[in-house]
């Protein structure tokens, strides 16, 4: 049985906060360290551009992170690292995915259909107002992301499952008119990944402005943490921790006996400035070592860009001849 093939895609739009540590970070990094498995790793700075970034800062995501991976320890000798933009092969086979696209797929689109959602209940006359065409074919890029480099698993959040599954169909078609070229990815939702809440109790996103962000300074850190929204309960009062932001962020570091250690505190009432203080020692601890690296990379950008041009060599000598076989199937050919 060949080795299975995993691939994640990190969009350069926002500041990496701890939701993304826990969620997605973390776990990718174990992995990249399994030489059972070949893992690919990419900053998605073109699908940023569907968003309408600011050019500035697009490059300060990008930078902060790449940065964030490599602080934290990811293995880039055996996981390949890469910007999106670094390999010229991606766009190019976006492109022939698009001749195999059926625009009826990506009418189904998820982002696409709550654009015309918020269009129609606004009382817009142009149910795509405001669409672009970035945003509309934003699956087409990320189906090129997965088939270029053969991935057969891709981790993804059950709102991505779909991407994943179009890229099957998109792939499939291709196969139908041009032999079997393209490998067909499966989607790996890991439901007992962690999904922290934010300051506000609601799923910590940068879109809701809640988020906690990675390497915070530890001044900053500590301020935020005292800012999670809590209920009335007074010391004393027993609390239920599976309703608490502040259990469940803690549970997201703490290994299973030292819950279980704050799930008997919370019945013995613990007061919530010493929960929230006794989180902030705990993040700040676990993250420490990581955020003097983090800041030495953000201070010398030129060390991660480094890396990810080592990344973009490897990743570019599977793509090229890669794409070649493709251009041949297609014909688009040498002539003599």
């Amino acid at each position: 049985m060949s080795q299975a093939i995993y691939l994640t895609g990190i969009t350069t739009t926002g500041t990496p906060h701890i939701g993304n540590y826990v969620g997605a970070i973390r776990p990718g990094i174990a992995a990249s360290r399994d030489p059972s498995k070949q893992n690919f790793y990419f900053l998605a700075d073109y699908h940023s551009l569907a968003k309408n970034e600011d050019p500035d800062r697009i490059r300060e995501s990008t930078l902060e992170i790449a940065a964030s991976w490599l602080a934290l320890g990811l293995d880039t000798d055996n996981a390949v690292f890469y910007r999106q933009s670094d390999i010229p092969e991606i766009p190019e086979l976006t492109w022939i995915l698009h001749g195999m696209t059926a625009k009826g797929l990506m009418n189904r689109a998820h982002s696409y259909k709550a654009s015309v959602q918020a269009n129609v209940d606004s009382g817009s006359r142009d149910p795509d107002r405001g669409v672009t065409m970035a945003q509309y074919s934003y699956p087409i890029l990320m189906a090129a992301d997965i088939l270029m480099f053969k991935a057969t698993r891709v981790p993804v959040g059950k709102d991505q499952k779909q991407h994943v599954e179009m890229a099957r169909d998109v792939a499939q078609r291709f196969n139908h008119h041009y032999g079997e070229i393209l490998v067909l990815p499966e989607a790996v939702i890991d439901d007992s990944t962690a999904v922290l809440a934010g300051l506000d109790g609601r799923k910590m996103s940068k879109s809701y402005n809640n988020t906690i962000p990675l390497f915070a300074p530890e001044k900053r850190l500590r301020k935020l943490i005292m800012k999670i929204k809590t209920n009335s309960l007074e010391p004393g009062e027993p609390k239920d921790p599976d309703d608490s932001t502040l259990f469940e962020m803690y549970r997201a570091f703490a290994s299973a006996e030292e819950t279980a250690a704050i799930r008997e505190a919370y019945a013995d009432g613990i007061a919530w400035g010493e929960m929230k203080q006794t989180l902030f020692e705990y993040i700040n601890t676990h993250i420490a070592p990581a955020r003097e690296a983090y800041e030495s990379l953000i201070a010398n950008p030129e060390r991660v860009e480094a890396e990810l041009k080592r990344g973009a060599e490897r990743a570019r000598a599977l793509a090229a001849p890669y794409l070649a076989d493709i251009r041949e199937a297609i014909g688009i050919r040498p002539l003599g």
